[in-house]
């Protein structure tokens, strides 16, 4: 499954591309996951995403395997096992970064491939997630990069510290309440709207009959 998503950053270009290569600074903007070590390309850790009552934890690797600093062109390739099953998430990574009016414009292509018990939630819902996933992480990435020392201030002022981003993992199911909602009330008009013509239809018919 193919995913693209784009988004923008408060910062140049060069800014930002350093910041996206601070895995231990950004890790926090993605709900659930964990970073246990890093050495420069490979990231070791976790990630966990809550199915209702039960929460999915992946545990893996991520492996830059590009990171053309001339270009600001990067790939990671990621894969994980659930810690508790035998489901499996796999996902290569391309991002790209271009300088836009004093900000950075970032593009996310991700090729995916889920198994397991989110996989059956298909590639619909699952392309949703992934909308509001990276969602987050660029609204928690643009305040860490243009508001953190404002946020610090403040917070020095009142005397208590900065707020960190949410680090609960995902609900998934929470996550997909509404889409799925709308899909099932769209479903319904339509099928509301075929019983009408149908009725109508079939009084045509009884009353030239």
């Amino acid at each position: 499954m193919e995913l693209h998503h784009e988004f923008t950053v408060p910062v140049p270009v060069d800014e930002a591309w350093r910041a996206l290569l601070d895995i231990e600074r950004v890790a926090p903007c993605m709900p659930g996951a964990v970073v246990e070590d890093y050495d420069g390309k490979t990231v070791t850790g976790s990630v966990k995403v809550k199915v209702g009552p039960i929460t999915v934890s992946y545990k893996g690797t991520a492996v830059f395997e590009e990171q053309d600093e001339e270009a600001h062109r990067m790939v990671l390739v990621a894969s994980g096992r659930e810690t508790r099953g035998q489901g499996t998430a796999r996902a290569t990574v391309t991002g790209t970064l271009t300088a836009q009016d004093g900000g950075t414009a970032v593009s996310v292509r991700t090729d995916l491939a889920v198994t397991g018990r989110p996989a059956q939630f298909g590639r619909g819902v699952l392309a949703e997630v992934g909308d509001r996933l990276v969602g987050r992480f660029a609204r928690c990435l643009a305040e860490r990069l243009g508001e953190s020392e404002a946020v610090a201030d403040t917070a020095a002022q009142v005397g208590r510290p900065a707020e960190e981003p949410d680090d609960e993992p995902l609900d998934l199911l929470r996550t997909i309440a509404v889409p799925v909602a709308k899909r099932a009330a769209a479903a319904v008009t339509a099928a509301g709207v075929l019983v009408l013509v149908a009725t109508r239809i079939r009084r045509r018919r009884n009353r030239w009959g």
